[in-house]
């Protein structure tokens, strides 16, 4: 095909936005990418290129609620978050890590950004650590393909009870799908009450809704502190799950850089490991 501004190419491919008024509006916005990047009006298509069109965010009004939340990496597309314990990301509730994050995070100067950041991903309610989150439309897409495409390294620490082989790899499914986690035993101490603690590191192969607390339970080796699979006599009330997501790894989708955030460890895990 012969090469056309993208301005021109663009009118009447596109089922939302189909004039030619629409189409420069949405490439001034910054909404039109061309390979993953944003087009401008001087751009040309030449033919095999992949666009598209994201639609602008409509403005609106959540609540707002003030939680400490600490910050330990932000740029202008993404942010990591050390989400606390014992409190919902998402959802229709009020008090959620979303409605939280507006007063910690600089807004993107990115022409796609979000009026309120969104997490990409999520952690159970009781469970700490790395939250990765998105600041503007592109991220946002950009990330959930990471994720959908297992390109994100997490890494995850707990404390388990009873005694544990080193390491091993656990291929019980849940809900009827493939799934996959990766342990390591770091350290183990003697407990008189449940024979041992120790400090695992694991690796989700997979996503599934409480995986690793699934799967360590499956093995004789519930996570302590959990309410919902530990194994009755043996469960610790009113300290939480020993559960956090420790780390972050992945290629960032814009500056190509490679980013690998850790989050600080509980202090209830020092208690019982050393971490020096």
């Amino acid at each position: 095909m012969n090469k056309l501004r993208l301005s021109d190419f663009a009118v009447g491919i596109f089922v939302t936005t189909t004039t030619r008024k629409g189409i420069k509006k949405a490439i001034k916005n910054g909404l039109i990418f061309i390979n993953g990047k944003q087009g401008y009006t001087s751009d040309y298509i030449t033919g095999g290129e992949l666009l598209e069109l994201y639609q602008p965010e409509i403005k609106k009004t959540k609540p707002l609620i003030h939680i400490p939340i600490e910050v330990i990496y932000e740029d202008d597309y993404l942010a990591i978050v050390n989400k606390p314990p014992g409190i919902l990301v998402s959802g229709n509730k009020k008090w959620t890590i979303e409605n939280a994050l507006l007063p910690h995070l600089t807004k993107s100067t990115q022409k796609d950004a979000l009026q309120y950041p969104e997490p990409i991903h999520r952690l159970d309610y009781p469970t700490s650590g790395a939250l990765l989150i998105g600041k503007t439309i592109s991220s946002t897409v950009e990330l959930n393909k990471l994720f959908e495409s297992r390109a994100i390294d997490k890494t995850y620490l707990a404390v388990s009870i009873g005694k544990m082989k080193h390491e091993g790899i656990i291929d019980l499914p849940i809900d009827n799908k493939n799934s996959r986690s990766f342990f390591n035993v770091l350290n183990s101490v003697v407990s008189p009450k449940y024979n041992y603690f120790n400090l695992v590191k694991l690796k989700p192969e997979t996503g599934r809704r409480h995986q690793l607390r699934k799967h360590l339970a499956s093995i004789g080796n519930p996570i302590l502190g959990d309410l919902v699979y530990g194994k009755e006599g043996f469960i610790l009330k009113g300290k939480g799950l020993y559960l956090h997501a420790y780390s972050l790894k992945f290629t960032h989708p814009f500056t190509q850089e490679i980013i690998e955030i850790n989050a600080p460890i509980p202090k209830k895990f020092k208690k019982l490991f050393s971490f020096e």
